[in-house]
């Protein structure tokens, strides 16, 4: 086990007069939703771009239980669109959100720099007061259980930390080291018996055993598509659904890809052992993909060659956001509407009529009804100071 150490960061200041007091409207009924933004970058028709005097990055808290959702609180953080969205996570009564993937950029030197901290943000507090997390290593996905007092964070060398949560102190207490290349997202099961992390880089999935908050690794891993990446669990127990980036989601893949096709991974975990039970096509590069609370839905956010440069034949300029319908233990696909350019991370709210897309390039939040099968852009679209790069609920 590793030692990390905490500090607290001068930037623990609330935007633009934000600062709303969340102990005022916090309570277990909410639907509480976190968005980490990265104020940085700038995806230019495909190219990666640093502009000078960028905004700072985000973490904007929202309260998602009428329709349209409303922002409450916004906070500068460390964040960074590299890796998985699933590089935030909010406790259930949203006293504390953490978030990961923090990145700056070196002007001078032209590189991005990913640093190994983990950013505990106290909610209760006025402003919002913001505390780093020392981990030893970049990290990438973060869960929390219903409970709100256990907390998994996933490393770019393979390792998991495990964090006790208690009030607003988040204290280390393990660290599990189950692969030797990059993990990408983490979801805990319904039940918090076990967890499920995505093997980015080794394939597949690995599952966790917990046990009166200790997390082991059960030695079990399920098959997944090329590069598993994101990964959520619906509230019925039933069903667990991977993201798979394919070839673009692999280190440093040389070769010049157009935007084929990549895969959702459908898992039963309703009893043990866990077992995959499908693969479905879907368009490329699916960065986000997220289950109803009801386990009737799957959404998925896919680029479809909208992160692609105009020279490349593969390039759309707007990506897809695909709903599927869990039957008979089978996903069959709906419905489709136009999504984003190059977007990322996908939710949906805790009543599962409305998904929540983040519009990377766009700085925006959109937002699509799901109404019997159907799927429609509402046209509601939620302002944002830089690109939303993770997105979370309360755990489910």
């Amino acid at each position: 086990m590793r030692s990390p150490t905490m500090r607290r960061t001068p930037c623990a200041r609330a935007i633009a007069g934000l600062t709303i007091a969340v102990m005022a409207c916090t309570s277990y009924g909410a639907d509480w939703i976190v968005s980490g933004n990265d104020g940085k970058y700038q995806r230019v028709e495909g190219r990666d771009t640093y502009p000078d005097n960028p905004q700072p990055d985000t973490l904007t808290l929202l309260d998602a239980t009428h329709f349209p959702p409303q922002v409450k609180v916004q906070v500068e953080v460390e964040n960074g669109i590299q890796g998985p969205p699933q590089a935030v996570a909010i406790t259930p009564d949203a006293s504390v959100a953490l978030i990961a993937a923090p990145t700056r950029y070196d002007y001078a030197a032209k590189k991005l720099l990913m640093d190994s901290f983990l950013q505990v943000v106290d909610l209760q507090a006025s402003p919002p007061a913001v505390v780093r997390l020392d981990l030893g290593s970049h990290p990438q996905g973060i869960a929390i259980d219903r409970s709100g007092r256990l907390a998994l964070v996933t490393c770019v060398d393979g390792s998991v930390v495990v964090l006790g949560i208690e009030g607003n102190h988040v204290t280390p207490l393990d660290t599990l080291k189950i692969a030797q290349k990059r993990l990408a997202g983490v979801s805990f099961t319904h039940d918090g018996r076990h967890a499920l992390v995505a093997l980015r880089d080794e394939q597949g999935v690995a599952v966790l055993d917990v046990t009166d908050g200790r997390v082991t690794d059960s030695g079990l891993r399920l098959s997944s598509g090329v590069a598993p990446y994101t990964i959520d669990v619906s509230s019925d127990g039933k069903w667990a659904v991977v993201s798979d980036v394919g070839l673009a989601g692999l280190p440093s893949y040389a070769g010049k890809l157009a935007g084929d096709a990549d895969a959702v991974t459908l898992v039963d975990v309703s009893h043990a052992p866990f077992r995959t039970v499908q693969h479905i096509t879907v368009p490329s590069l699916p960065e986000g993909v997220a289950i109803s609370p009801d386990g009737k839905w799957i959404g998925v956010q896919a680029m479809d060659g909208s992160n692609l440069s105009p020279d490349n034949p593969g390039r759309h300029a707007r990506g897809k956001v695909i709903l599927f319908a869990i039957r008979n233990g089978q996903a069959l696909k709906v419905a489709e509407a136009p999504g984003g350019e190059a977007a990322q991370g996908i939710v949906f709210t805790a009543d599962s009529k409305y998904l929540i897309v983040q519009f990377n390039v766009e700085k925006q939040l959109a937002l699509f009804a799901v109404d019997g099968g159907h799927l429609r852009d509402t046209g509601h679209r939620i302002a944002l100071t830089g690109g939303p790069s993770s997105l979370r609920t309360t755990p489910r």
